[in-house]
């Protein structure tokens, strides 16, 4: 599943004709970058959720054939339902078994073939560095296995695999933010992770947009 529902204030004016998935970033939009890796990965199956300017996404990405894949989306009223909300929304889509979520306002260039290799209690977190955004991170790791403490502090990448049970308590189409279900499990010793020393860019701003623009520009 690709999350693609937010709204992208901090990307405006940028983002209030053009849903921020769907900026160029090198040539092509930020989400088909990730529906590339993917394919190249063995993917197949994607889900992705939306609300702001979602007709946009869906003319533009079609039904996947493009890439190899097959897209179902998972439409959501404007304003969204957070992260946990949009899952939960999305899993008759999902199926039974667990599955990869993907921010769909980040460039990463984790190993997506590593997903099935993963084994998973109620959830995987792939977590990096803190950025300059995020200096105090969120969670801890320590021997595979994801803390809340204080110390030694990463950031959520936005890359996580996780079983359906986890949003089992969540109603269907009602906000719902992804921290406390994560607390919650962590709290239980249910979490697992691992550390990406990679690239990894939260597309957040217009600055970071222009920025990762321009270096993947040099590399080609």
């Amino acid at each position: 599943m690709i999350l693609a529902a937010g709204r992208g204030e901090r990307m405006r004016p940028l983002t209030d004709r053009t849903p921020k998935p769907l900026l160029p970033v090198a040539g092509k939009p930020l989400i088909v970058w990730h529906l590339e890796r993917l394919a190249r990965a063995g993917f197949r199956d994607i889900v992705i959720n939306h609300a702001h300017l979602g007709d946009q996404i869906e003319a533009l990405l079609g039904n996947g054939d493009a890439w190899g894949l097959h897209i179902q989306y998972s439409a959501e009223p404007q304003g969204a339902l957070e992260t946990a909300g949009g899952i939960a929304n999305a899993l008759p889509l999902l199926g039974s078994e667990p599955f990869l979520v993907v921010n769909g306002d980040i460039f990463c260039d984790w190993d997506f073939t590593r997903t099935n290799a993963i084994s998973i209690d109620m959830a995987h977190l792939v977590l990096i560095n803190n950025p300059p955004h995020n200096p105090d991170g969120d969670f801890s790791l320590s021997e595979g296995k994801v803390g809340a403490g204080k110390t030694a502090r990463l950031t959520f990448s936005g890359i996580g695999i996780y079983r359906p049970e986890l949003f089992a308590g969540i109603e269907r189409g009602q906000p719902a933010k992804l921290a406390p279900l994560l607390r919650t499990a962590i709290d239980a010793g249910q979490i697992t992770g691992e550390h990406h020393s990679g690239r990894w860019v939260d597309v957040g701003t217009p600055e970071r947009l222009a920025t990762l623009d321009a270096e993947l520009r040099d590399a080609c």
